[in-house]
């Protein structure tokens, strides 16, 4: 399988985490926070958490904090299909592709819920052919891009298609929720909305980088699952994030990588570039430490999560895109992601 266009998409709003420390004390949340919330919210807003600024859908940061059902459902209704439409469009752009080239369509997302959805979205504002297989994959978190994108690869490889459509979109403001648990108040500041989007084919573009999946390898882990996941309450998703995710997404990445190196006969030496999904910056430094890697092994993760916060399943799509753009190295990249389950997830990709 070749990746032969991305593309990403953002609301138009960006936000500074001061700014939203600022908006935050003016809500009528902020009275109902006791001394120890308030304290941490400081804390991770206006210290060094990794993160500069987020794109956030809500026209204000007044808005963001309208927290009800009925007005989250219709923040997740109104941008998901356009964030996805975007970033699916630009993939196409860049891959040379026209909409009634795809075969496929499969859409990642765990913030909100529609029926039909969102590939009902995507196929009538692309103008995609009507018998196009759509699939719509939920529950999988922060890590669904790879799992999305192994899906693509096991059609093209079955010959079922010829061009598949691979979309991630998150409007996490539509999943935002605050009480005084220390994982939800971080979750709240830490995650931003975006989509990134993926044009999958068995022939890579002649005139672009090549970019070939070339094994993949996927754990969960269910005894873990209720270190991070997102429970119901009051109507409304409510994250829970608890402190030894930084502890278990390293150990998870860890083991898969070294599965799959096992099982290809690549060195960890011979990686020349990480596409990691970040999760926080505490997540990062995780993985540093117990992979044995350098600071700039996590570049390009650190480097979109400060200019966009924890895009949950979109920012693996971020990331790649930065690297290429950046003109990371050829050779062997690894590109691994992680989230609810506990599962993570891992690719090698040969980039040339």
């Amino acid at each position: 399988m070749f990746i032969n266009g991305l593309g990403t998409a953002t609301p138009p709003r960006r936000y500074t985490q001061p700014e939203c420390w600022e908006a935050l004390q003016v809500s009528e949340h902020f009275p109902k926070m006791d001394w120890r919330a308030r304290a941490l919210v400081e804390r991770v807003l206006l210290g060094d958490n990794g993160i500069n600024t987020r794109f956030l859908a809500p026209a204000s940061l007044t808005a963001v904090f309208d927290i009800n059902p009925d007005t989250l459902h219709r923040r997740f209704s109104e941008h998901a299909p356009r964030l996805a439409t975007q970033a699916a469009g630009r993939a196409l752009a860049e891959a040379g592709r026209r909409p009634e080239d795809l075969d496929a369509v499969i859409i990642s997302t765990c913030t909100g819920y529609l029926c039909p959805g969102l590939t009902s979205y995507v196929v009538e504002r692309l103008g995609l052919r009507s018998e196009v297989l759509t699939l719509d994959l939920v529950g999988q978190g922060c890590g669904a891009a790879l799992p999305n994108l192994s899906m693509a690869e096991a059609l093209l490889s079955a010959r079922r298609c010829e061009q598949v459509l691979s979309v991630c979109v998150e409007v996490c403001s539509a999943a935002f929720y605050l009480d005084n648990d220390p994982g939800v108040l971080i979750s709240a500041c830490l995650f931003g909305d975006g989509a990134g989007a993926a044009v999958l084919a068995n022939v890579p573009h002649p005139e672009r980088r090549r970019i070939q999946w070339q094994a993949s390898r996927s754990l969960i882990n269910p005894a873990q699952r209720d270190a991070l996941r997102f429970e119901q309450r009051e109507g409304m998703l409510r994250n829970i994030l608890t402190r030894s995710v930084p502890r278990l997404a390293a150990e998870h990445a860890d083991r898969v990588l070294n599965e799959l190196l096992d099982k290809t006969g690549i060195q960890q030496a011979d990686i020349r570039t990480w596409i990691w999904h970040a999760g926080g910056r505490d997540v990062l430094l995780a993985l540093q430490e117990r992979l044995g890697l350098s600071p700039m092994d996590t570049y390009w993760s650190r480097r979109i999560l400060s200019e966009y916060g924890n895009l949950s399943s979109a920012f693996i799509y971020f990331v790649l895109q930065a690297a290429l753009m950046g003109q990371a190295p050829g050779g062997w990249w690894w590109m691994s992601s992680f989230g609810a389950g506990f599962s993570c997830h891992g690719a090698l990709l040969e980039v040339a």
